[in-house]
């Protein structure tokens, strides 16, 4: 049988309130108090029942987060950061995988599962603002992601077009000329890689450079595979680049790969540069050179949200807060000792 605050308040001589004040943190509670019962929770092994507090708050204690691939170890990094972030604020998380399909995005942001959950956090790919305009559920929602929207949820997301120009600053700092844009995408402007490339024409244009619009490599999707081919038909076309920028870190290795089947060296022959900074980057034949998001930041930021707005806490516009990144260089752009640093952007 499990101990109760019963029990607590027994060993530490004080009143079954007391025990839940200092359980459940409120203020009012001395110092010495609070040691006193932390420290009869502590020889009793007591454990709250978070299940029995969130339903006595009228929640389930599970916040969702739906992300568009589990392949993409992005992905999965940045679910491992919430759930630690969900941790810390006694909330469990259920991961959805959209798989970046419209119909998808849409059912879960319109409350799939709003029985189960208290709130969710959602990258979204295709959704539309009109389509977030018309969600009538009522569940607290936070956006993630690249995608531009004009409606009234706090949306969590770096300066994608700042962190694409440091990428491409940084090449052209190596003395790069010819830089190529790996993974842009037709259809929509809003889609996903439109603030990258963004990026790339800005800084290109700020160093002097016209952009080269034939190195501009669009893809099917955002994986190793579409890097390799993607390259291959760079270089099948003759448009040969100094130097890649790729959308992500996946389409990067998958571009080194290409570039090393050719006999083409990194980085002497053909410099790259990813996006993400996934645990993969740091363990490639030649290292990946990549912008790193902070993961952390950008977890933390969209559960406190969540929190918030289920505390009932009035919040009077929408956030746009801004998460930190890196740069971090390594062998595939800059050989030698000065490899593996970072800089703070």
């Amino acid at each position: 049988m499990g101990v109760s605050l019963k029990d607590v308040a027994q060993r530490a001589g004080v009143s079954i309130k007391t025990v839940s004040n200092v359980v459940n943190n409120y203020q009012h509670v001395t110092p010495a108090m609070r040691a006193k019962v932390q420290q009869a929770i502590d020889e009793l092994g007591y454990r709250p029942n978070l299940t029995a507090r969130h339903l006595r708050k009228g929640r389930t204690g599970i916040i969702a987060l739906a992300v568009p691939e589990f392949g993409n170890p992005y992905f999965a990094e940045l679910a491992g950061a919430v759930i630690d972030a969900a941790a810390r604020h006694d909330y469990t998380v259920l991961v959805d995988h959209t798989a970046g399909l419209r119909e998808k995005e849409l059912l879960v942001s319109q409350g799939f599962r709003s029985h189960v959950i208290d709130g969710l956090i959602l990258s979204p790919i295709h959704l539309e603002t009109e389509d977030l305009m018309a969600r009538t559920e009522t569940a607290p929602l936070v956006l993630l992601g690249e995608r531009e929207y004009e409606a009234p949820y706090d949306h969590i997301a770096i300066d994608n077009v700042a962190a694409a120009r440091a990428a491409v600053r940084h090449l052209v700092g190596q003395g790069n000329r010819r830089i190529a844009f790996l993974g842009s995408r037709t259809g929509q402007e809003r889609q996903p890689a439109h603030l990258r490339l963004r990026g790339w024409r800005e800084e290109l244009e700020a160093a002097g450079i016209t952009p080269d619009e034939s190195l501009v490599v669009v893809t099917d999707g955002y994986g190793r595979e579409d890097g390799a081919t993607g390259m291959a038909q760079l270089l099948d076309q003759g448009h040969r680049p100094d130097a890649v920028f790729a959308y992500n870190d996946l389409i990067a290795i998958g571009a080194m790969r290409t570039i090393t089947e050719r006999g083409l060296r990194i980085p002497d022959d053909i410099a790259v540069v990813g996006f993400d900074d996934i645990e993969e980057s740091r363990y490639t034949t030649t290292t990946l050179t990549t912008i790193a998001p902070d993961k952390e930041a950008i977890a933390r930021l969209a559960v406190d949200s969540l929190v918030e707005q289920l505390s009932g806490a009035p919040v009077a516009e929408p956030r746009r807060p801004r998460p930190g990144y890196r740069l971090v260089v390594r062998e595939s752009t800059q050989a030698g000792p000065d490899s593996g640093r970072t800089e703070d952007l």
